[in-house]
């Protein structure tokens, strides 16, 4: 793969990952929204609260300066009292914003640059992947919880377990993998 397609297939991943996130969101209810499964667990707001916070910090200016900013409050993202579903997911849409700005931007000559990360130097590509592997386990928590609390109602995102072979067989003509 040349590095014009790397650059494609991230943006494709980082898209991947908020559409599966807000498609499990969706089928929870406020109330679930920001429930736990226990005292020291996180909900889904907070996993949603502290993705938009990581989101704005890492992506904005991302060339320019330091991935953590000076005025992001880390401790903040992992409190929702006073918040709604709302605020959160204006949140968290103004931070993809940010996110597919600055990704969309990104050159093939970019690639070989620094940039910091609370001081420490990465590559670009370095740090994409760090962000990317970020979201895909906190993308992860969410759509358990999602799927926990929505229960027999819940729909799924991939392909229905027991439907392997029906789906090979729409993609592929086949009931057998190739």
């Amino acid at each position: 793969m040349d590095l014009q397609g790397y650059l494609s297939e991230v943006l494709g991943e980082y898209r991947l990952y908020k559409r599966m996130c807000e498609r499990a969101v969706a089928q929870v209810s406020d109330e679930d929204f920001f429930a736990t499964l226990d005292p020291k667990s996180t909900s889904i707001a907070v996993i949603l609260k502290h993705l938009a916070g990581n989101h704005r910090s890492r992506w904005r200016d991302f060339l320019t300066s330091d991935g953590e900013k000076a005025d992001r409050h880390r401790d903040h993202e992992f409190v929702v009292d006073g918040e709604t579903r709302s605020s959160i997911l204006k949140r968290w849409q103004e931070a993809w914003k940010i996110t597919f700005d600055s990704l969309e931007n990104l050159s093939v000559d970019d690639l070989d640059r620094k940039v910091t990360i609370r001081g420490e130097p990465h590559s670009v590509v370095e740090a994409i992947q760090r962000n990317l592997a970020h979201l895909a386990y906190h993308v992860g928590q969410a759509v358990f919880l999602a799927r926990h609390f929505a229960g027999p109602a819940w729909q799924t995102l991939s392909i229905p377990r027991g439907g392997s072979e029906e789906y090979n067989r729409r993609s592929w003509g086949s009931g057998k993998p190739r």
